[in-house]
């Protein structure tokens, strides 16, 4: 009997894909009037879990608006938005976003953006981008309000 395996992985591809999907997502966001401030921001060094990769300001929104980018390779009519943000990550985002606003001593509004990008690096006239504003990880004891609209 034959055992199939699965071809090997790079294991470095996940990475890879990834930060395409973050290059792919500045520049839309850039293209749309936003300014990045920052990237793959880490407030506590410790935890290699709390990571937000994109900081931007909407001059549109006067916000401060902090991205989740999430890169697929192929985009399924069948499956939801924001399939992986799950209630664990968005209380991992909720607190990136507080320690950035603490630090950075802002008062001002902020949001918070998911910007799922499909494709790969290897096809890139076929990648599919797919803007969600306004996600609400703020619900709960927090006293957030949007004050974009």
């Amino acid at each position: 009997m034959f055992l199939l395996r699965k071809k090997a992985r790079n294991p470095n591809a996940s990475i890879i894909n990834g930060r395409w999907g973050e290059d792919v997502a500045v520049k839309f966001l850039e293209r749309r009037g936003y300014k990045i401030l920052e990237r793959n921001v880490r407030p506590y060094k410790k935890d290699e879990r709390l990571e937000i990769d994109i900081v931007a300001y909407s001059e549109e929104a006067r916000a401060i608006v902090f991205v989740e980018v999430k890169q697929h390779s192929k985009h399924s009519e069948y499956e939801r938005r924001l399939r992986s943000i799950d209630r664990r990550k968005r209380l991992l985002m909720r607190r990136v976003c507080k320690a950035w606003i603490l630090v950075h001593k802002w008062t001002g509004s902020y949001r918070f953006d998911v910007i799922e990008v499909f494709g790969t690096p290897e096809a890139k006239n076929e990648v599919e981008i797919d803007h969600i504003e306004r996600v609400d990880i703020f619900v709960g004891r927090e006293k957030y309000v949007n004050w974009c609209e």
